[in-house]
């Protein structure tokens, strides 16, 4: 028996902007250059029914309506997938066990849509899957959403490892600061020597910035040599006068 695909352009949206912004999307992305767009499909086999997948609060989201004829749609095209050699019974006991399989409320718009169901249905009954050009859109969204979302765990995972990894270069550098303060005089430490040499260049550092004053501000050396006539004489002034030794009167 003949498996069809029916593809639809998704003008559900209630807004006649947005349905004809998809529809310019489609046109543009599968009419020009064969890449993808946003599409519904279903699948039609024994009889005038085709099958689909859709969200719904309660129940399956597995569907029938007449073949090329949802309403909620508008219809693009159908393609041949092959021929399925199971039996028509065969064929209504796989429906069965889709219908308990896909509840609505598992549809997902990146990962479980009706386009995967359709792909699952096909599988089932032994025909090649949907052209990838169908669910192109929704595969490329689910793996930039996978992408995105393995990135943050790498960059949390990330995160994680070098406050670890800061932590420990911390206590490795405090516990050699410590091991060093405690025993200085180690000279079998190997800390010991590579603390001992950056006390060595930090003393070398200061010496270089603190260079000799050539001020006077230091204490001369006492002389034993004798006062100038200068000092002499500025000593002499400074001496009071002796008073005048007046005669004594009968």
């Amino acid at each position: 028996m003949k498996v069809l695909l029916h593809v639809y352009d998704v003008t559900n949206s209630g807004s006649d902007k947005a349905n004809n912004t998809i529809l310019h999307i489609n046109r543009i992305f599968k009419d020009g250059i064969g890449l993808g767009g946003i599409f519904h499909s279903a699948i039609q086999v024994y009889g005038e029914e085709e099958w689909s997948f859709g969200f719904c609060e309660h129940g399956s989201g597995v569907f029938n309506c007449p073949s090329r004829k949802n309403h909620l749609y508008t219809f693009r095209e159908s393609i041949t997938l092959g021929e399925t050699n199971l039996s028509c019974a065969k064929v209504n006991q796989i429906l069965r066990e889709l219908r308990r399989e896909w509840p609505g409320s598992s549809y997902e718009l990146l990962s479980r849509n009706c386009n995967h169901f359709c792909d699952v249905l096909c599988e089932r009954l032994g025909v090649p899957k949907l052209p990838a050009w169908v669910n192109r859109f929704a595969n490329a969204g689910d793996t930039a959403l996978e992408v995105a979302e393995n990135t943050a765990v790498r960059f949390r995972q990330a995160k994680t490892e070098i406050i670890s990894a800061s932590k420990a270069a911390y206590n490795y550098i405090t516990g050699m600061a410590s091991s060093t303060s405690a025993t200085p005089e180690n000279p079998s430490n190997e800390n010991n020597d590579l603390s001992l040499c950056q006390v060595s260049w930090f003393k070398n550092l200061v010496s270089i910035g603190a260079k000799p004053s050539t001020s006077n501000s230091e204490e001369p050396e006492q002389s034993n040599h004798t006062p100038s006539q200068h000092q002499q004489e500025h000593t002499k002034q400074k001496q009071p006068s002796p008073r005048p030794i007046l005669p004594k009167w009968p």
